[in-house]
């Protein structure tokens, strides 16, 4: 899962926090900040990027100089000043004060007894709380989208899940011409006016809630007066949509976003000429993560090629649902790829539609064992069960980095051990030559004399046989071998070659 950008810091936490004992007195008390710096210079902006908490202390603030230092912070959008009484200062100067309340700047005061250190540690353990709160937040709405995708009607459950999370509006536009590509029980609103062939998407499924409606108790999907709908500014806030949507439809670019009379517009591609367009009064650091998902989920249930069981497995795989509640028993392969081709009809080649192709490298997921495929660099995993896809893809991501340092167009997950070193062809070609002299009586005694250390008594419980036939098959071996098997580097040959022999096993007991 993407994980969201790290929401800012409310002012207003900060001045409930009793331990600071910070004191707001200038400006407003909403600001939001994004982080903290301190600087005793008289033009820190050059070192800041917006946002911040700027701690102070030591200047000196004659009126005019306040203006212009409070002028400076403006224009490069701090967040809020804390001016911090005693050493210097034994209350905050007035010219600071008047200055940042004619700008409105945010302006708190730092007692003696807070540390700036401890205001920083403050923001920081708030900024982490507010991001552990939106990663929670993303991954419940992508697995209400996943179950959502499951329901009889999916665009439709899809849309109005989506709306009522962002608590807003949502539609699957149709390319130019073209009526929607299933049925929907979702809210239909009439295509925009003028839309003519060309000139727009040509038909609409909208989903909503009511203006600033959120996904709590009773928001759920339904009709009712969405952001494209209420007030004068609806005409251009659904025109700006539309260009968004063209933009996107026509393959210029992948996502667009605009703003328009307080209301964030989105739209993201998803295939086929189909645009998903949201509408919001807010927009909430995980939206995109959680509008991204709902995108890769409209793009597959309209897919033409997918079945609706094989959508819904790639659905829940892709949202880090249970895989092996959703797909087969397999054995499965994960693959890793590089190149400059298309990814889908990679997926095709490879007899496969799931299909991750988001990221530097496109990750896929294929019950059929992979082959090379021109333009393409590939590293596969080995075979593995649903319930072990997660260690199957970090398999197939490590064989493609060897298939890169090689050069090679295939490269397939090796042992993580001593054996992984060799590929099997030449482990297997390297053990019938080395092993050629031994029958298959010698080769037996010789892995369970090796097995158990060299131990005659263990070996020969352990076979069943005579410790005088141990003793007298391991010589043979040795001498056929023309080695020494006290060499423990003999010894480890021997046992890998023993690892990879082909050759089927008899009853010990027979003859040499």
């Amino acid at each position: 899962m993407e994980a969201p950008p790290t929401p800012p810091v409310p002012l207003a936490a900060l001045l409930a926090d009793r331990e600071l004992g910070l004191r707001l007195l200038a400006g407003p008390g909403e600001a939001d900040v994004y982080g903290v710096h301190a600087s005793e210079m008289t033009d820190p902006s050059p070192y800041l990027l917006g946002g911040e908490l700027l701690l102070t202390a030591g200047a000196q603030w004659a009126e005019p100089q306040a203006r212009a230092y409070v002028a400076r912070l403006v224009r490069a959008g701090v967040g809020a000043v804390g001016f911090g009484v005693t050493p210097v200062h034994a209350t905050v100067p007035r010219a600071l004060v008047g200055a940042c309340a004619t700008q409105g700047l945010p302006l708190v005061e730092v007692p003696p007894g807070t540390p700036f250190a401890a205001v920083g540690r403050a923001v920081w353990r708030l900024m982490a709380e507010a991001r552990t709160r939106e990663l929670r937040r993303v991954a419940e709405a992508q697995r209400s989208l996943a179950s959502a995708a499951a329901r009889p009607d999916p665009v439709a459950a899809v849309l109005s899940r989506l709306a009522a999370t962002l608590g807003g509006r949502a539609a699957l536009l149709e390319p130019a011409g073209s009526a929607p590509s299933a049925p929907s029980a979702a809210p239909t609103d009439a295509p925009p006016p003028g839309a003519g062939a060309g000139a727009a998407p040509g038909g609409e499924r909208w989903a909503g809630t009511g203006p600033g409606a959120g996904p709590g108790p009773g928001a759920g999907p339904g009709p009712g007066a969405g952001p494209l709908e209420a007030g004068p500014a609806a005409g251009a806030v659904r025109e700006a949509l539309e260009a968004l949507a063209r933009r996107v439809g026509s393959g210029a670019a992948a996502t667009a976003t605009d703003s328009l009379a307080g209301t964030h517009l989105a739209a993201y591609a998803v295939g086929g000429g189909r645009v998903l367009a949201l509408a919001t009064p807010d927009r909430a650091p995980g939206d995109h993560t959680i509008a991204s998902a709902g995108a890769v989920l409209l793009s597959l249930l309209t897919a033409t090629r997918p079945a609706g069981d094989e959508a819904a497995a790639l659905t829940r795989l892709l949202l880090d649902g249970d895989p092996a509640d959703a797909l087969a028993p397999g054995p499965w392969y994960a693959v890793h790829a590089r190149g400059a081709g298309d990814a889908r009809a990679l997926a095709d080649a490879l007899g496969t539609v799931l299909l991750d192709p988001h990221g530097p490298d496109p990750r896929l997921l294929t019950d059929r064992e992979p082959a090379a495929q021109p333009g393409w660099r590939l590293g596969v995993s080995a075979p593995a069960a649903p319930d072990a896809l997660a260690a199957a893809d970090g398999q197939a991501r490590r064989a493609l980095e060897r298939a890169e340092a090689a050069r090679a167009p295939l490269a397939r997950h090796a042992d993580s051990g001593f054996a992984g070193l060799v590929g099997g062809a030449e482990a297997r070609a390297h053990a019938e030559a080395l092993l050629g002299p031994l029958s298959p009586a010698l080769r037996a005694t010789l892995r369970g004399w090796l097995a158990h250390h060299g131990g005659w008594d263990r070996t020969a419980t352990a076979l069943g046989v005579h410790r005088n036939t141990v003793r007298q098959r391991v010589a043979r071996a040795a001498e056929l071998l023309g080695t020494d098997l006290d060499d423990p580097d003999t010894r480890m040959e021997l046992w890998f070659a023993l690892r990879w022999d082909t050759r089927p096993t008899p009853p010990v007991g027979s003859g040499d």
